[in-house]
């Protein structure tokens, strides 16, 4: 049976989506490929003509998030600034729907588990970010890339540590603590 063009195009496609949010949602090891499949409405026989195993899902719905990230922050940077970025990412709507945020908030410990071919993609779609960032810092900042890398500690870690506690009262606070100290680092 023939299907018409590009329809395993738009099947992969729904397939990385549907991951992306699981993953991100749920975590990489609570997902089952079968609730993949079954939520993107195609069988379990139809993954393997898409990806060779779950790693390597996984390592496309990583380098496509932080691609997708990559362009949130040119079109943040363009509109708004830094300041702006740091704003929409430490806030509640992001906190409140990890599904479609951020891949590293959601997933650094399990990344640091995958195999080595996945964390080597993290790590350049990674630094692309930081290089983005580190451009757009003030000219006289003194070490771009370290602060750059400091802001991205600083943002991760009060984003997951906002999704962790209990009381939005709480977690609310330790968004904006965030967002001050990630500012701070930006200032000339």
């Amino acid at each position: 049976m023939r299907y018409e063009k590009g329809r395993k195009d738009a099947s992969r496609s729904r397939i990385m989506e549907v991951a992306a949010d699981h993953f991100r949602g749920d975590g990489i090891a609570a997902t089952g490929l079968a609730s993949i499949m079954s939520d993107a409405g195609l069988t379990n026989g139809a993954f393997y003509p898409h990806f060779q195993s779950k790693a390597a899902l996984v390592r496309e719905c990583v380098a496509a998030a932080l691609e997708g990230q990559s362009g949130q922050i040119a079109e943040a940077l363009a509109s708004g600034g830094l300041t702006m970025a740091i704003d929409a990412y430490l806030s509640g709507a992001h906190r409140d729907n990890p599904e479609k945020g951020c891949a590293s908030a959601a997933l650094l410990p399990e990344i640091a588990r995958e195999p080595s071919e996945t964390r080597q993609v993290y790590t350049e779609r990674f630094m692309t970010l930081v290089n983005q960032v580190s451009a757009a810092l003030p000219p006289q900042t003194k070490n771009p890339e370290g602060t750059a890398l400091g802001v991205f500690a600083t943002l991760i870690g009060a984003l997951q540590l906002a999704r962790a506690v209990d009381g939005t009262e709480l977690s609310d606070r330790i968004l904006a603590a965030g967002a001050d100290a990630a500012r701070a680092l930006i200032q000339p």
